[in-house]
């Protein structure tokens, strides 16, 4: 009788798919806490602008403070598109990691020096344009942010959990929207005079402790096997963005208008809550909750939707959270109208938890997987922050629309619905990448049979 010997994996193989499981997850969690720092420094300068900073940093410009205040959140996403250009060169040149350290540094620094600025009373006109410089800092490292953890995540997950593996770099993202609410929650709740001279700061000042843990978390990573290779056999673009609108321009005009979907989220977070507090006069701790509740909510929808993708595919997922938050977005309004806090709460989770989940989870695999590794990051970086550039300024064009009048809220959410549709559009002509090998991404047909 004879038997079969089955092969056993070598001892080295073994020792280094560990090491690579391990740093798939090391990935995603670095990911992950850098997108918890970038979005809880997004949120609170977000809420700071919509509830403080017109009156202390703008006290001169009368009714259009609010208005003036908000512009300043937009700023940042006028940084970014340069902050993808610079960031995605070196990301693509150099390598992932050493970019990844040097955004969360600069964003966390920016952040922190926010929290220090002394208001206009002190120091006059200094004071707004201190405000700026270090809001276009904080937009010059996000420019470069969330591409990269996606393009260094996607590049160190298991073949069949790319979509699943990238999610936790948008998981880190609603983390930071959570943090930042709940630290917001009793800052709010002090009584005018505290708030606006010492209470508004705290939060910035907090910013630190994410920075600490998620520094020491990304010093510790590898950069991905298939860049590294790229580097040794000398194969890196010389200019990635020359080459990456020479051979995938269309991709990167693709991203960027599907990425036009995240003007839900500025004009839920941030216009959202200033309309509910000051034009239908809801209180600023009900808003907060509806925040922390839905996007408590997202941290499970968004994995299993991007999970969803890794079995049916990138496109039916993508499309159909943008079609559903084009619809939402008219039930989340009319619910604030109401002042009704229990048909705001599922107006929120239908919108936000569901719909806008489904497409957020999964676009760091959809997005990255458009491009090749030479030009993977730039390609990310500056299609993203395109579409992201509309979405920096939807609070001040949703303000503009609206006009201060609470019942006026239907020209803010068709604005809202069409760049949605706009989205789901772009994402169509894509092609289907989410059984494509991670070596052959970005590749014409031409290419992949050489």
């Amino acid at each position: 009788m004879s038997t079969t010997t089955l092969p056993t994996e070598h001892p080295t193989q073994s020792t280094q798919s560990t090491h690579q499981r391990k740093q798939a997850k090391r990935a995603a969690a670095a990911a992950y806490l850098g997108g918890m720092l970038e979005y809880y420094d997004y949120f609170i300068y977000a809420s700071a602008a919509a509830l403080v900073f017109g009156r202390i940093f703008f006290p001169e410009a009368g009714g259009a403070a609010t208005l003036a205040s908000l512009a300043t959140f937009g700023v940042a996403y006028v940084a970014r598109p340069f902050g993808a250009v610079i960031l995605g060169h070196f990301g693509d040149k150099v390598g992932r990691k050493n970019v990844l350290v040097f955004t969360l540094v600069l964003m966390g620094g920016s952040t922190f020096l926010i929290g220090c600025l002394p208001d206009f009373n002190t120091i006059g006109i200094w004071a707004p344009i201190l405000l700026v410089v270090l809001r276009i800092c904080q937009g010059l490292s996000a420019g470069g942010e969330t591409a990269g953890a996606s393009t260094l995540t996607i590049e160190q997950a298991p073949a069949a959990k790319r979509g699943l593996y990238g999610s936790w770099a948008l998981n880190g993202i609603v983390s930071g929207l959570i943090l930042a609410s709940l630290v917001f929650l009793p800052i709010a709740a002090l009584p005018e005079k505290e708030l606006l001279s010492w209470g508004w700061r705290v939060p910035f000042w907090s910013s630190l402790l994410v920075l600490v843990l998620a520094y020491v978390i990304r010093r510790t990573l590898d950069e991905p096997q298939i860049f590294e290779e790229t580097k040794e056999h000398h194969e890196t673009a010389k200019l990635p963005l020359v080459t990456v609108m020479k051979d995938h321009g269309w991709d990167v005009v693709r991203v960027g208008f599907a990425s036009l979907f995240t003007v839900v989220n500025t004009v839920v977070t941030v216009f959202a809550l200033s309309f509910a507090t000051q034009s239908v006069g809801l209180s600023t701790a009900s808003m907060l909750w509806v925040t922390i509740l839905t996007n408590i909510a997202a941290l499970f929808t968004q994995p299993l939707t991007a999970l969803l993708s890794d079995r049916i595919g990138r496109k039916p997922v993508f499309v159909t959270g943008c079609l559903g938050s084009a619809v939402g977005i008219f039930f989340y309004f009319q619910a604030i109208s109401t002042g009704s806090f229990a048909l705001i709460m599922v107006a929120g989770l239908v919108t936000t938890s569901l719909f806008y989940s489904a497409a957020n989870g999964l676009y760091p695999a959809f997005f990255s997987e458009m491009f090749d590794v030479k030009v993977r990051y730039t390609g990310v970086a500056v299609g993203l922050q395109l579409g992201l550039l509309i979405a920096g300024f939807s609070p001040a064009i949703a303000t503009w629309l609206n006009g201060g009048d609470k019942t006026n809220w239907l020209p803010v959410a068709t604005f809202t619905a069409v760049v949605c549709v706009l989205a789901a559009i772009a994402a169509t002509t894509a092609k289907e990448t989410f059984r494509t090998p991670l070596h052959l991404l970005g590749q014409t047909a031409e290419q992949q049979t050489r």
